[in-house]
């Protein structure tokens, strides 16, 4: 049995191997460009045939590839974002291609993809299992001259580029818009290409030589994008005939050895019920079951275990004194005291596992730290202990009448500590994380009243996914994803903008009758005009109103609120141009002093 095993499981390794790329690509290093002949960049597309267990649905290719699902799938021909895909399954991945400098004498053409190391990651393997050659090692190796090759490390940020090109001019004007990358296959030739999308051979020809080998990059000149004939989800057998004994064998083999496997399993458990019964241990042990437990919980998490203190119940206990209800924060987070410092201790069912992946990969300022965690086996709860923030969330500030009153040079303040820690997760993590819970009280404010965000227990790893599933705060929830459950970096923009309204006005996001402050905007503020400006002025909070600030600062921030809550998503601002946005007015008004004109002068004028 072992032997038929082991035969097999060669065998099976054989076969996987034969099956990858033997011969290196004839051009490893890159494709030329010159500026004076093309564009600095455009906009193209890659052929990819969906490849390997980790790229069956559109979601993990669309992560990979740094664009939304709905961008494969319009070009694709796919009818459904959320269909899982089958081997074989041919898209076209939109990119922007654009002529790099790489030093002072080359210039090369590719489309900059930003992915990050994971365990076993090597250049090669991310390059052809991965992208499945539409790059190589070595032009990484170029790309990213200060990283060595030898020394990755898990989490380190690599550019690959993969292989395009711009039409030239003269391609241009003989109605060529399109130069599709396309990975050249052993059983292709360039008449099949040709055939396949809708081109020449002679044009293809020359743009690319007639000398083309196994794995290079073929550039297919094309006048508009080919219809794809999605492939059976069953095997092919074009090109694949002779092999098709060799498969026949091997699902036999397997399952033989599923069979036996199973009889003897099945022989295992009967002789193993008869012994427990003899012996008379057939009842379960307590701290054998709790034991179980926590070593199932744990491997759930076990990627976090190095980063991350792990805590023992009894400690946080102690720290929270049996989780004394008096010590609760809010909701379910608690103030604890170890080691001479206070934390946030988050109670939990265990459902924190993404939320743990999340956090673990994301580390910057006007983020709430998490410091450790805990599970308890008992219960199977789950503890998250955070870093303490002494003056509490934002809505309490805002909306607590006992509460001191922000200035408006701090509300601005705070804006662009929300708006630079949204910045981050959108736009340098990857895949990009959504929050989707941003709302004032998940924003916390330290001890010198910098905002920090709080709470991704909603958050989701890579956007651009469908959900039937929708969760959040009223109020301030993006229209498209209440409606069709969209998850974007945009639903954030959406919510950021209603806190910007709560940071002006000192209204709830939802008023005592269930309306929503940013349907009150929607019909009150319309422009920049005269009668904004009047308008504005009943909406601001009268606390900013007795301090210094400039109407043209509220202004600027109400504009960015107004543009953040546009229906539709594609017109919102990015997080980034938010931030320049808010900086500007932040730059602004630093320079008043506290004892500068009155807010009430500039209305009066």
């Amino acid at each position: 049995m072992t032997l038929l095993i082991l035969f097999f499981l060669l065998h099976l390794n054989n076969f996987f191997q034969t099956s990858s790329p033997q011969i290196l690509p004839g051009n490893t290093t890159g494709y030329a460009c010159n500026l004076n002949q093309t564009a600095p960049s455009c906009h193209t597309y890659a052929f990819f045939q969906v490849m390997g267990p980790n790229q069956l649905d559109l979601a993990s290719i669309s992560d990979l590839f740094s664009v939304s699902r709905p961008m494969i799938a319009k070009p694709s021909n796919l009818t459904s974002l959320t269909s899982p895909l089958f081997p074989n399954q041919a898209l076209f991945i939109p990119l922007t291609c654009t002529c790099n400098s790489v030093n002072t004498t080359t210039n090369l053409s590719y489309a900059k993809l930003n992915y990050t190391i994971k365990k076993g990651d090597t250049f090669y393997l991310v390059s052809t299992n991965l992208f499945h050659n539409l790059t190589t090692y070595q032009s990484v190796e170029i790309v990213n001259p200060t990283l060595v090759p030898i020394n990755l490390t898990i989490g380190q940020d690599v550019i690959f580029p993969i292989f395009c090109k711009c039409p030239t001019k003269t391609q241009l004007q003989n109605q060529v818009n399109y130069l599709i990358s396309y990975v050249f296959q052993p059983y292709d030739t360039i008449s099949s290409i040709a055939s396949r999308f809708g081109s020449t051979t002679t044009s293809i020809v020359e743009v690319n030589g007639d000398k083309i080998r196994p794995w290079d990059i073929v550039f297919v000149p094309v006048s508009r994008l080919p219809e794809l004939k999605q492939p059976s989800p069953t095997v092919s057998s074009d090109h694949r005939s002779d092999r098709s004994g060799e498969v026949i064998g091997l699902a036999i083999g397997l399952g033989v050895c599923v069979v036996v496997l199973f009889l003897i399993g099945g022989f295992w458990v009967y002789g193993e019920s008869l012994w427990k019964k003899k012996v008379g241990k057939n009842k379960i042990d307590p701290e054998s079951k709790k034991f179980e437990v926590e070593v199932s919980l744990m491997a759930d998490v076990s990627e976090c275990l190095d980063k991350y203190k792990v805590y023992k119940i009894e400690e946080l206990s102690e720290a929270t004194k049996g989780f004394d209800e008096r010590l609760v924060i809010q909701g379910s987070v608690f103030k604890g005291y170890m080691d001479g410092k206070y934390y946030a201790i988050k109670k939990m069912k265990w459902n924190a596992c993404e939320e743990l992946k999340i956090l673990q990969k994301v580390n910057h300022g006007n983020l709430v730290m998490l410091e450790g965690f805990c599970i308890d086996s008992n219960d199977a709860n789950c503890y998250l202990v955070y870093e303490y923030l002494d003056n509490g969330s934002l809505y309490t500030r805002l909306h607590d009448s006992k509460m001191e009153r922000l200035s408006w040079r701090r509300r601005l303040r705070i804006a662009v500590d929300i708006a630079n820690g949204l910045q981050y997760i959108h736009e340098h993590t990857i895949p990009r994380v959504v929050h989707k819970d941003v709302k004032s009280s998940n924003i916390l404010l330290d001890a010198q009243m910098r905002a920090k965000i709080a709470n991704f227990g909603l958050a989701k790893s890579g956007c651009n996914a469908i959900t039937r599933h929708i969760v959040g705060t009223q109020g301030y929830v993006a229209p498209e994803y209440l409606s069709d459950g969209v998850v974007s970096t945009k639903m954030d923009v959406f919510s950021f903008g209603v806190v910007l309204l709560e940071l002006i006005s000192g209204r709830e996001a939802v008023n005592e009758e269930g309306k929503a402050l940013w349907v009150e905007v929607y019909e009150n503020f319309n422009g920049n005009d005269e009668k904004g400006r009047h308008k504005l002025k009943g909406f601001i909070d009268d606390d900013v109103l007795r301090g210094p600030c400039s109407i043209d600062s509220v202004m600027n921030v109400m504009s960015i609120a107004i543009a953040s809550l546009h229906r539709d998503p594609s017109r919102r601002p990015s997080m980034v141009d938010i931030v320049y946005a808010l900086c500007k007015s932040d730059d602004l008004f630093t320079d008043l002093s506290e004892d500068g004109f009155s807010p009430r002068q500039v209305f009066a004028r």
